[in-house]
């Protein structure tokens, strides 16, 4: 290992930014930035810090119209008497503070060289959180409160009162609160950010303090703060404001690395996993409150719960110069060096299933499984459309997205995967011809769009029915996915919406039917945040689907949340629930067939769908066919499945309920009809 004082620049990155010093480390095949001063020169850095306790104030109405307060400041003792700014005793490191005894470690210092944050300047901020940047979750049972917020918006509004504040690590915490990246609450949760803030050129970290958080909460106390500030020493040039847009330019590129315990998923090249900022060692899934084991530091009757957190040598491998252990505190928390994210794939053709697709059998029930037909890959990587499993009842074509070189609103499609365009259009009237249904699905994820200006509606209805007609759609799935379509301020009742897009797209989707006849369908793929989210809070994207879902309830073939693009949100009992499980597919469900006040106002009631248009959404890779089943049979049949918490409002289930939906049929087909095999059966043989 070779240690380079700040100041040089390799590798893309500028060491030095930011207003706490920092040194390059060359290990293994890469070059690392570490805040703090350099091992080989010895003695005891001191890093100057200002504590922010902040104060976040959520504006919604769900509470008989009053702001939601969740003030961080009661804490300000707890964590200066921390192991952040006290010593503790590690079991590697020595007696320190928690950031100089992990540095010790990394590096296997035994001599007089420390990092120690200095005791800082307590500086409280107070951010006013709209409706639209954050929701607050309270479970009936234990009147206990989790907030959601826009870790961009939290960010931007501390700096606003925080000017550049020179050789100071700037520490903020929020309390009870978790985050969402990118200005989007589907990439959610993390506990927080860390880096160099662009504007003011401060190095900070924003996180949270869990104090009586609701059970739904698995980690404690110090765990986020001292999570963040981990990855905030091993990564100080990370830029929040463009992490998982552009890894080059944010901070160290570690080797990606695979999550333990997971299999095939990729953390990423950073210090915490891409978006969630998640530490090897934490344990649980995407889109759920960030949870991982404790470790314990005792101080007398009190015990604090520190963050166990991958080391360099994790991400690396051994080098001269670091330490041997892998993790910290506890150094068994990682037994075995980080495994390496498998290269993508380069196409080729599509693989021959192994497994043969389950007959289509029995009469029609009103049960349907629906799919996404992706096409993805160059020529010869995908498979004919006419090669989709008997099982499926309605394929969903991905997709039409906005063409951005022409007029706004207008749409475009070519055939994926390189596909003959007479060849495709054949296929579709093949499957048309057997009974099933094939949509044009517009949008996706990643594709911006908008349809503000009521002028532009023509560019996009004439683009549309030209598509339907000339491929011979059955109608059009619109999957147009935060931040596209967002209720604008001031506009509240989702029953007479006001925003722009919104009134354009249903007038939109109005003229496109009356052209096309009774026969064209319509079904709408929301994501969680546009639909159930609309009960906790409603503003922004939250609940952005449901003015076009009440406008179009008359008309709408089916609705199919995706229950997977998805932050924890609360059940029509009244309590919290993460995705990945039964309960939350079910309680989600349950919303739109029950019917729930819109942002928690019982004078805003949301009327329930028919049962015949409401499908559950699933990813293939983010849930088994055991939990799939469990969920529609609960759903139908109103039986609850063994270890079930959530209970449906209506005894007896939904008979009339339509089915599931997956993205995709294509991730279906090569793992063998792991999904079409079991549950297409199970849905079609319900009487």
């Amino acid at each position: 290992m070779r240690i380079i004082l700040g100041g040089l620049m390799a590798a893309g990155l500028v060491f030095g930014q930011g207003t706490v010093g920092t040194f390059a480390v060359t290990a293994g095949a890469g070059r690392f930035v570490v805040a703090g001063g350099a091992p080989e020169k010895g003695g005891t850095t001191t890093v100057g810090t200002v504590l922010a306790p902040v104060n976040l104030v959520f504006e919604h109405k769900g509470r008989g119209g009053r702001a939601f307060v969740m003030d961080a400041g009661q804490h300000v003792g707890a964590v200066l008497g921390s192991p952040v700014f006290e010593a503790f005793e590690f079991p590697s490191g020595g007696r320190t503070q928690y950031v100089d005894a992990m540095l010790r470690t990394t590096f296997g210092a035994e001599g007089d060289w420390h990092t120690l944050l200095g005791k800082p300047e307590v500086r409280p901020v107070t951010v006013r959180v709209p409706v639209g940047f954050g929701y607050v979750l309270t479970s009936k049972a234990s009147g206990r409160s989790i907030a959601v917020a826009d870790a961009e918006f939290v960010q931007r509004a501390l700096f606003q009162q925080m000017p550049r504040q020179d050789g100071k690590l700037v520490v903020a915490f929020a309390l009870n609160t978790a985050f969402y990246a990118l200005g989007d609450a589907t990439v959610c949760c993390s506990w927080g950010v860390h880096g160099v803030d662009k504007t003011t050129g401060n190095s900070f970290v924003l996180s949270t303090y869990l104090d009586g958080a609701p059970a739904a909460v698995e980690d404690r106390d110090l765990q986020p703060l001292t999570q963040q500030l981990a990855q905030f020493f091993k990564d100080p040039l990370n830029d929040p404001l463009v992490y998982g847009r552009n890894a080059k330019s944010a901070g160290n590129a570690f080797p990606a690395w695979m999550r333990p315990g997971f299999a095939n998923s990729c953390g990423g090249p950073g210090a915490g996993s891409t978006y969630f900022q998640l530490e090897p060692t934490n344990t649980n899934a995407k889109n759920n409150f960030p949870a991982s084991p404790a470790y314990e530091a005792k101080a007398g009757r009190r015990v604090y719960h520190l963050q166990n957190v991958a080391l360099l040598p994790w991400y690396v491998g051994p080098a001269a110069g670091l330490g041997t252990q892998l993790s910290f505190p506890d150094g068994a928390a990682l037994k075995e060096k980080a495994a390496p994210c498998p290269a993508r794939g380069r196409g080729g053709a599509a693989p021959k299933p192994t497994v043969e697709a389950a007959a289509r059998n029995g009469r029609e029930n009103g049960h349907l499984l629906i799919g996404y037909w992706s096409g993805y890959g160059g020529p010869g990587s995908t498979f004919p459309l006419r090669e989709v499993s008997p099982q499926w009842d309605v394929i969903l074509v991905a997709f039409s997205t906005p063409d951005h070189k022409a007029p706004e609103g207008t749409m475009q499609f070519r055939t994926p995967g390189g596909q003959d365009p007479a060849q495709f259009k054949a296929d579709i009237a093949w499957l048309k011809s057997r009974g099933k249904k094939v949509l044009i699905s517009l949008g996706g994820g990643g594709q911006h769009f908008t349809l503000a200006d009521a002028k532009r509606v023509p560019n996009f209805v004439e683009s549309v029915e030209r598509i339907v007609r000339e491929y011979g759609f059955d109608g059009v799935d619109i999957d147009f996915e935060s931040p596209s379509l967002s209720i604008a301020p001031g506009d509240t009742d989702f029953r007479k919406p006001t925003t722009p897009s919104i009134v354009n797209l249903i007038a939109a989707l109005k003229e496109l039917r009356g052209r096309l006849g009774e026969k064209f369908l319509i079904t709408l793929v929301p994501e969680g945040t546009q639909v159930p989210s609309g009960y906790p809070s409603y503003g922004g994207q939250f609940g952005s689907y449901l003015p076009i879902l009440h406008a179009l309830r008359d008309v709408v073939y089916f609705s199919d949340t995706q229950s997977y693009n998805t932050p924890p949100l609360l059940g029509l009992d009244g309590e919290i629930y993460q995705p990945g499980t039964v309960d939350y597919h079910v309680a989600m469900t349950e919303l739109v067939l029950h019917g729930f006040a819109v942002g928690g106002d019982a004078k805003m009631m949301f009327p329930p769908l028919r049962e015949s248009q409401v499908a559950v959404g699933f990813l293939n890779g983010d849930t088994t066919p055991e939990i799939v089943k469990q969920t529609m049979d609960y759903l139908i049949t109103g039986k609850a499945p063994a270890g079930a918490k959530y209970r449906l409002r209506k005894k007896g289930g939904y008979p009339g309920m339509l089915g599931a939906m997956f993205w995709t049929i294509d991730a279906d087909r090569r793992a063998g009809y792991n999904y079409s095999n079991e549950v297409g059966p199970l849905l079609h043989g319900y009487r």
